[in-house]
């Protein structure tokens, strides 16, 4: 697999010259704010927020919507993309989950949280909740369960391009009327 990188620039930038993405689907409850508040306070910026250039010079967020709100008056690291409307929107809509589908490994994490120390209430706060949440612990969520084996019957198909819908209609009509199974399908 050929896999592009799509970083153009690292570029340093006042976050409230950011341009909010009017797509962004998220939202950041009072306890995710201060928590995140918390963290810059002790740690500060430790991450780059993602942008794509605008036609007309503007950088718009792909990701670090909070970060930028949080600090308007910092000047934030800014990775600048290589991506069009539509893979910035791809992105925006993958970004965070894809970090949240990760496993937890329950060792690593007790031994995380027996070492971090803290000075934010809402940091503190914010790890309990993830000490809690863990599989494993009082209140956690129970290992998976692997799910069924299932059998997939062996079947031959064949898959027809047509022109347009009509072209689609008439050889779905042709094979149906020939006693052929067949399903319409547009992609």
């Amino acid at each position: 697999m050929q896999i592009r990188d799509r970083i153009k620039e690292l570029r340093r930038v006042r976050a409230d010259e950011l341009r909010p993405n009017p797509r962004n689907w998220r939202l950041h409850p009072r306890a995710q704010q201060d928590a995140l508040r918390g963290v810059l306070a002790e740690v500060g910026y430790a991450d780059a927020l993602l942008v794509r250039e605008l036609d007309d010079g503007t950088l718009m967020l792909i990701d670090g919507h909070l970060r930028a709100e949080t600090t308007p008056d910092a000047v934030v690291p800014v990775l600048i993309l290589d991506v069009d409307e539509q893979e910035a929107d791809k992105i925006l809509l993958t970004h965070d989950p894809l970090a949240g589908m990760a496993a937890v490994s329950e060792q690593h994490l007790q031994a995380l949280l027996s070492e971090v120390q803290t000075e934010s209430a809402a940091v503190r706060s914010m790890l309990e909740n993830i000490g809690q949440s863990a599989p494993g612990s009082a209140g956690g969520s129970p290992p998976p369960i692997d799910p069924p084996e299932v059998t997939i019957p062996e079947s031959y198909q064949v898959v027809v391009e047509c022109r347009d819908e009509t072209d689609q209609q008439t050889v779905f009509e042709k094979m149906r009327a020939e006693g052929y199974r067949c399903r319409v399908l547009t992609l």
